[in-house]
């Protein structure tokens, strides 16, 4: 006799809402859902920054004259530098670099106001800590911009030659260059995959522990639904935790989403079921929560580390390039990012969601065939 389409729904909303019960039932269970998402969106957003605000310098000022005074000024009033030391003599200099008293130096040389009212060229030494190469650029970027303004408001009280070459920087999408505006949609994606993996790689595992693996098994359920059954309650918990942390970026830090939610929610949706094909092929071989627990923390690791998130993938090494072509993060990412700060539409952002079809179309048909040679 062959079951009816409804007979099918209904042990499939059966399972589901077992997984469900069996999630949220417990208060501790509810409680891992919704708070490290939470803790982590906070986090994140808040101490995850590449923004620089504060910048120790030192001093070095052999000219003692109003225009040193003056660009001294400048430096000092830009609220990111602060000066923590006036050095005299090179050694001084090199200790307080070497201490990491300071962040850099700035030497202002003896003839430095004469050759300015001579129309010369003037030669301003900056020495940096490079033992942090990020800080240290964006440091001398905020130099180079002090710098540049001097010279025009002395060209413009003084005098002197032709106009110099001006640089005007426009930043698409994040006018500010606020670190926060490129981190907290990536973490819509990277949070809510932690929970997915880890959700879905308890699953099956979990049942094992619990010896009800065997009950399940004779009920009148194939593998194939019983794997659709276990796969739709992380999906959606997924989902749930992305809108989590969305609406923390959207109206706590108060990021402006650009593109449509429709779109964003498409996305997140693919890149879920992605994850969810990986967290059931976890599940499927391991053979307890330990070992389904310690397979998702050391594959997370790797998948956060190759997502873009914090190091660009073009500046990874071409090997670490390739394999990030395996890690539906990455794509994920770059689809959130794209939605949410262009207004990016999925027709847009079709090179990246066909990467994620194809993972998940590798990793669900892989998952059920690890489950059913798990049975035999």
């Amino acid at each position: 006799m062959h079951d009816t389409l409804a007979d099918l729904w209904f042990r499939l909303l059966n399972l589901c809402r077992k997984e469900f019960l069996a999630v949220l039932k417990d208060p501790k269970s509810r409680t891992i859902l919704v708070m490290p998402a939470l803790v982590q969106s906070l986090l994140f957003g808040y101490a995850a920054t590449y923004d620089l605000n504060d910048v120790p310098y030192a001093l070095v000022d052999d000219s003692r004259s109003a225009a040193s005074a003056q660009l001294a000024a400048k430096l000092d009033g830009t609220g990111v530098f602060r000066r923590v030391a006036t050095a005299n003599t090179p050694a001084a200099e090199r200790h307080l670099v070497d201490t990491q008293q300071v962040l850099l130096v700035l030497h202002i040389p003896r003839d430095f106001e004469r050759r300015l009212h001579a129309g010369e060229q003037v030669p301003v030494q900056l020495i940096l800590d490079g033992r942090n190469s990020n800080t240290a650029g964006s440091a001398a970027s905020h130099v180079a911009a002090v710098v540049a303004d001097f010279n025009r408001q002395w060209r413009e009280r003084h005098g002197g030659g032709g106009a110099p070459l001006e640089v005007a920087v426009r930043a698409w999408f994040n006018p500010n260059l606020e670190t926060r505006w490129n981190l907290m949609p990536g973490l819509i994606a990277s949070l809510s995959m932690l929970q997915t993996l880890l959700l879905t790689a308890l699953s099956v595992a979990r049942e094992r522990e619990q010896g009800t693996f065997d009950q399940l098994l004779v009920t009148p359920m194939t593998p194939a639904e019983i794997m659709l059954g276990k796969a739709l309650p992380p999906v959606c918990i997924g989902l749930l935790q992305s809108t989590l942390i969305l609406l923390v970026t959207r109206f706590w830090f108060e990021v402006p989403m650009a593109g449509s939610v429709v779109s964003l929610y498409a996305a997140l949706a693919l890149f879920t079921v992605a994850c969810v094909g990986i967290g059931l092929a976890i599940s499927a071989v391991a053979a307890s929560m330990q070992q389904a627990m310690l397979y998702t923390f050391v594959l997370v690791m790797p998948l956060m580390l190759l997502s873009g998130l914090t190091t660009p993938v073009r500046n990874m090494p071409a090997l670490m390039q390739t394999l990030t072509w395996a890690n539906p993060l990455r794509f994920a990412i770059d689809m959130v990012q794209r939605i949410y700060l262009e207004g990016a539409g999925l027709a847009a952002v079709r090179h990246d969601m066909v990467p994620l079809l194809v993972i998940a179309a590798i990793t669900l048909p892989y998952a059920a065939w690890l489950f059913r040679h798990r049975l035999v």
